[in-house]
């Protein structure tokens, strides 16, 4: 059977996940119904009883709101001291915030706000204003910059992770990838590298893009469950492969146990060799894009370090990828051993 090598970079990742698509397993899309087509014809080849095909566990919970959030401290000032800022254009942008709606606003609201104030400060402790201030002012712009400098990257945590839309993405309650659709969304893929240019704005002292988008890029992202519409198709894949090596285990168990004909590829195991490998390229960059926006903080809350490390590792034996190639690999194994025995 030929079963191509993957290269591990995110640009042919990227091509074999967006490039690969299927279109020949079946109107529905249904990557199970293939899954159970090979098995049921590798079981006839090798003249086994099909196996029963089982539900996969489901995937883990991604962690409540209240555990993906880090503390701030507020930072206090009255509005006389505000106002005396008045060059730095903060004074009605403190206003909405300290407002009844501001005060209730969502987390991506919040983020906006918390980059905003601190490209305000930024560029206004930069211009000729400190200049035109008094001793007094010209220190409390310098610490509130400084201040807001340092909170930036845990306000754009609790910004992107205290999200609704960002949690969607993480929803138990979707099914596995249609056959025909396994690479990425375009838009999404577009929604993570603007949220990663949004996470580094402060640390490699770059302007933000545009925050007017914000809300659409996190809208794209909740429009559709994808990562966890992956992790379900990779368990999936790996209980049907799973199951057919159990086959091919009892057939190498047996004197007679051979495929036949004995050295060549069907039309099935072809199909399912482009799907598993579209499928492998599409979580390794999607998990690929994944990995920074779960890096952004140095420190990050510890349930949801377990859970990128348990659900979206690309390296972790127990996470749902590696998981799935060794099951992949070791099917490749067992299918290489019957063909050699059918010699």
């Amino acid at each position: 059977m030929r079963w191509a090598s993957i290269s591990r970079g995110l640009a042919t990742l990227l091509v074999a996940g967006l490039g690969g698509l299927l279109t020949a397993c079946g109107s529905d899309g249904d990557s199970n119904e293939l899954l159970i087509d090979y098995q049921r014809d590798l079981a006839r080849r090798l003249d086994l009883a099909p196996p029963s095909p089982a539900s996969p566990d489901n995937i883990g919970a991604f962690p409540g709101q209240r555990e993906r959030l880090v503390t701030i401290p507020d930072t206090r000032e009255g509005m006389l001291n505000v106002f005396a800022l008045r060059e730095c254009h903060i004074t009605t942008l403190v206003a909405e915030r300290n407002s009844t709606l501001g005060r209730v606003a969502p987390a991506s609201q919040l983020w906006r706000y918390e980059l905003t104030m601190w490209q305000r400060l930024t560029d206004c402790l930069a211009s000729e204003v400190p200049e035109r201030l008094a001793e007094v002012d010209r220190e409390r712009l310098e610490r509130l910059t400084a201040t807001k400098t340092e909170q930036l990257p845990r306000a754009t945590w609790n910004g992107l992770f205290g999200s609704d839309e960002w949690a969607g993405s993480f929803s138990r309650v979707s099914s596995s990838l249609p056959s025909d659709a396994l690479a990425p969304p375009e838009a999404q893929l577009e929604s993570l590298v603007y949220l990663q240019a949004l996470t580094e704005a402060a640390s490699i002292d770059i302007p933000p893009p545009d925050l007017e988008a914000l809300e659409g890029h996190l809208r794209a992202l909740n429009g559709r469950p994808y990562t966890a519409e992956l992790l379900r198709t990779l368990t999936l894949a790996t209980q049907r492969l799973d199951e057919a090596s159990s086959l091919a285990e009892r057939a190498l168990a047996r004197h007679d146990g051979c495929l036949t004909p004995a050295l060549e590829d069907n039309a099935i195991d072809e199909r399912l060799a482009r799907w598993l490998e579209t499928l492998n390229g599409a979580a390794h960059a999607w998990l690929t894009a994944l990995d920074p926006l779960f890096d952004s903080l140095a420190s990050p809350p510890e349930p949801v370090s377990d859970y990128h490390r348990e659900w979206l590792s690309r390296s972790h034996p127990s996470a749902p990828l590696p998981v799935f190639e060794a099951a992949w690999h070791h099917h490749q194994a067992l299918r290489r051993a019957l063909a050699l025995r059918c010699r």
